[in-house]
């Protein structure tokens, strides 16, 4: 539930209108499979060094293991800072939320209340933010569900008081591939984005109680689950609403009365679709931000424990909980909030510069599965050792780190056409901080590429 509801939210429920919009039915829905394969082959890593070393640091610590500290050292960073600022983002975006029924309310009022709810939340203990997960997870997919039934009842004409609209709408002017392959290529960085918090699995493995258990049970369910949710709704969006409609070119958090999946609901007479959609919407944020002070305080406090951080932040209380990284974490997120009302420019870097850190963080783990993978054969291991072992290795990790480049490198593919620098150093500024963080350690700490022979495979 934690990886499931890690990739919905508000990806797929506001700005999968726009991926329609941009590049039809087609595109769209070509974009988010290959993404969706993407993320299983990252899933199916991820996994299988989870199951073989259960730690909450994650690929941070695979990364120092397999490849090189310096790479550790830098993902570690990256993932912390990219959920510390995400963790902002959601706060902020709660009091858009909340505006659509209470206008009058400064917003501010709303989002410190919220990050306040997460703090205690996370503070309690990580039962208490396992059982909060849950919950949240749960409206989101019981709403896909609901979507998908009264969706394909509307395509066929059972609801929505007309006749049965079909797939006319997938053969609407140029579709279903409209704009062709860059329309396409824009749409993958937005699956991307959405598909982005599946990887939070390899976090929570750490504290699992039985990890050889549920981490391949949930790897085997999330990737169709993602395909029937993500695929299947766009597939739905598509045929009611025409790629064409100015209302799919609708993609924040604020335009939750034209959500494709208001449209949709609207359509077959649900009385308060738009308020119905804010609520469930608003759950998708609370679990992003939920998720995102769990990530972060897990990483940090991994960091602190292999010297990558100050070493305050390996303490823990007397429950567990790393009560230092989570102070720390949550002090970051209100100063970035902050920001975000002083004055637009700091906050739009931010976020900026943690644009990308996700999607950095996958091309770590690909890189690390299949250094581990071969370190394992090498020094005389079988495959058939591994509790769970990742399907069409080396292929997986090879096609997901591939891929991952393609949607870095498609994150602004018309400010590379037109050679808008400025442009381009805000959205590819998390690649150069990645770069930074890497040589500084590796300089510092004069580090290698560790031989496959020398990589400690020592639980």
């Amino acid at each position: 539930m934690i990886a499931l509801g890690g990739s919905i939210g508000t990806g797929l429920f506001v700005a999968s209108g726009s991926a329609i919009a941009t590049a039809g039915p087609g595109g769209a829905i070509l974009a988010y499979g290959a993404i969706g394969v993407m993320v299983y082959f990252l899933m199916t890593s991820l996994g299988e060094m989870a199951t073989y070393m259960p730690v909450s640091g994650s690929f941070s610590e695979y990364a120092s293991r397999f490849v090189d500290p310096a790479m550790g050292f830098a993902l570690g960073w990256n993932y912390w800072f990219n959920w510390a600022i995400t963790l902002a983002v959601d706060v902020a975006t709660t009091s858009i939320l909340m505006h659509f029924w209470l206008p009058s309310v400064p917003g501010w009022i709303f989002s410190l209340g919220f990050l306040a709810l997460i703090f205690a939340i996370n503070i309690i203990s990580v039962k208490a933010f396992g059982e909060t997960e849950y919950w949240l997870s749960m409206v989101k997919v019981v709403t896909v569900i609901v979507f998908l039934i009264v969706g394909v009842l509307t395509i066929i004409g059972i609801l929505g008081g007309g006749p049965a609209i079909g797939l006319h709408n997938y053969t609407v002017g140029d579709a279903p591939f409209h704009n062709g392959w860059p329309a396409a290529l824009s749409v993958f960085v937005v699956a991307g984005f959405s598909f982005q918090g599946t990887e939070l699995i390899g976090i929570t493995a750490g504290e699992s109680a039985t990890p050889e258990k549920s981490i391949p049970k949930a790897i085997k369910q999330v990737f169709w689950r993602i395909i029937l949710f993500y695929i299947c709704a766009i597939a739905v969006i598509a045929a009611i609403i025409p790629f064409t409609s100015p209302n799919l070119l609708g993609s924040g958090a604020g335009d939750v009365a034209i959500s494709p999946f208001t449209l949709v609901f609207k359509r077959t007479g649900l009385a308060g679709a738009a308020s119905v959609m804010n609520a469930v919407i608003l759950t998708s944020v609370l679990s992003s931000a939920n998720s995102g002070m769990y990530a972060s305080t897990r990483m940090l406090w991994a960091m602190g424990s292999t010297g990558f951080a100050p070493r305050i932040f390996s303490k823990t209380n007397n429950r567990g909980v790393p009560l230092p990284a989570l102070i720390v974490t949550t002090a970051v997120g209100a100063l970035t909030f902050l920001t975000s009302i002083m004055g637009s420019e700091v906050y739009t870097l931010l976020v900026a510069a943690s644009g990308l850190t996700g999607f950095i963080a996958w091309l770590g783990i690909a890189i690390s599965h299949y250094r581990f993978r071969r370190a394992f054969i090498k020094q005389g291991h079988q495959v058939s050792e591994l509790v769970y072992h990742a399907k069409l290795f080396p292929l997986g990790p090879l096609l997901a780190l591939a891929l991952g480049i393609v949607v870095i490198l498609g994150q602004d593919i018309q400010s590379v056409t037109h050679f808008a620098w400025a442009k381009l150093l805000i959205s590819y500024m998390s690649v150069p901080l990645f770069l930074i963080l890497y040589v500084y350690y590796k300089v510092r700490h004069k580090t290698k590429l560790i031989p496959l022979d020398e990589i400690k495979l020592d639980k």
